[in-house]
């Protein structure tokens, strides 16, 4: 009985006191796919999340490759990211995309996204072989992950069903 107290307590404190891993709630998906915009041709996918701490929670990913033929991007090939609300009055932010593990095909940025609702977003391209744009919009929400503290409440029942089952299942093997 006192090993079965120590492992409880063992995984309350585990589950109470773990890190916050920022899991991913869900995947980006795709805002523009496959437009031709000048000599590119531009695919964004987005996870638009809303944060109020003034952390960049909007994350883009822009997928770049050439319009007239297969061959690699230029090198200084890069693209910028502007997001602005479209329901309310709020400033114009940018972020810089860099490539994601060098691939100037896959590039990455995060912008603040301050509040929920509506956002233009607007990707502009800039290297060697020209300039480019493409616009689109995106709805922003708030990360809809429970806090940590309610994780408690949501898994009690389970905890009590589990309890009250090896409660009987002790009982009955007592019992024969």
């Amino acid at each position: 009985m006192n090993t079965r107290r120590c492992l409880t307590a063992w995984a309350a404190t585990l589950i109470l006191f773990a890190p916050d891993l920022h899991a991913h709630e869900g995947p980006p998906f795709p805002i523009v796919s496959d437009q031709t915009a000048g000599p590119y041709i531009i695919s964004i996918w987005t996870d638009p999340d809303t944060t109020d701490d003034g952390s960049a929670g909007g994350q883009f990913w822009v997928r770049l490759r050439r319009a007239k033929n297969p061959e690699a991007l230029p090198a200084g090939t890069h693209a910028t990211i502007t997001v602005k609300p479209v329901e309310r009055t709020g400033p114009e932010r940018h972020a810089n995309a860099s490539p994601v593990r060098g691939d100037l095909t896959n590039q990455f940025a995060a912008v603040v996204m301050d509040h929920e609702g509506r956002f233009a977003v607007r990707v502009a391209i800039d290297g060697p072989l020209g300039s480019a744009a493409v616009d689109s919009s995106v709805e922003a929400t708030y990360n809809l992950r429970p806090p940590r503290s309610m994780m408690v409440l949501y898994l009690a029942p389970f905890v009590v069903v589990g309890f009250l089952w090896a409660r009987l299942l002790i009982r009955r093997r007592k019992s024969n």
